[in-house]
């Protein structure tokens, strides 16, 4: 087996892991593929504390992580109950990624960014101790 000369898409000195910061990390992972646009649906059951944090939380993130490269919209299955059959949501709040493809479907109030990254599809980053 041994070591390989092929390009691993890893650029040198570059590594914001090592630096230990992480939304370097996401903006150079986000920065990989700039034209993609997320289209993003957020279910949610009425105005609850729960719904209104993971709103919060899924705005704040496309805010920070996706700027200009998102399309959300927000279903309040209290108002559109079909959705739920229609969507396949088994559980409110989820977030579901229908584009790019495959779709993802993401369960909870969404506040572990990295989290919710990973189940967008980028990579999974492991803070660096300090």
């Amino acid at each position: 087996m041994g070591g390989s000369d092929q390009d691993d898409g890893r650029r040198e000195g570059t590594t914001p892991a090592a630096s230990g910061d992480t939304n370097d990390f996401w903006d150079q992972a986000l920065a990989d593929n700039p034209q993609e646009t997320f289209v993003l649906r957020l279910y949610v059951v009425g105005n609850s504390p729960r719904s209104q944090l993971a709103i919060r939380n899924v705005r704040r993130l496309c805010d920070e992580h996706l700027v200009g490269r998102f399309d959300l919209e927000v279903h309040d299955l209290n108002q559109e109950p079909w959705l739920a059959r229609d969507a396949q949501i088994i559980a409110a709040p989820t977030l579901v990624r229908e584009q790019p493809l495959p779709v993802q479907r993401i369960i909870g109030s969404l506040s572990d960014v990295q989290r919710v990254l990973v189940g967008l599809g980028f990579p999974p980053h492991e803070p660096v101790d300090p």
